[in-house]
């Protein structure tokens, strides 16, 4: 008689699939910091915890932004004060903006978060 070991159970040896990412992972992640896009990745990929967390971050930095402009306006209708915040600052605001995203959105393919003071406080709470 031969001393063959039996083969174990499939139910022992089997272990939980690895959490399989999304192949669409890279367009969710870019959404994920073009404005109120990164709704889409929110809801699409619940179960993905590095998409939901950009997608957060991604929303409240929008909504940060929104509300920057807010008081920008406020501000900008004020005699003098105004044309240089409302002309002078604003265009470059909106460049800051721009490769912010920009910066976040690599940063995302790359597998590494950016994180910010408050805006990851606030994020990480919800």
């Amino acid at each position: 008689m031969k001393d063959t070991p039996e083969a174990p159970d499939e139910q022992q040896t089997s272990q939980p699939p690895p959490q399989q990412k999304s192949s669409n992972r890279a367009a969710l992640l870019i959404l994920a910091y073009l404005g109120f896009l990164a709704l889409i990745p929110l809801l699409m990929e619940p179960d993905d915890a590095e998409v939901q967390w950009h997608a957060k971050h991604g929303l409240v930095l929008t909504l940060s932004w929104m509300a920057l402009f807010v008081a920008l306006a406020v501000i900008s209708v004020l005699p003098g004060l105004g044309l240089i915040i409302g002309f002078g600052f604003s265009p470059f605001l909106l460049l800051i903006i721009f490769f912010f995203h920009l910066f976040a959105i690599v940063k995302a393919l790359q597998g590494e978060r950016l994180t910010l003071p408050v805006i990851s406080d606030y994020a990480d709470k919800w």
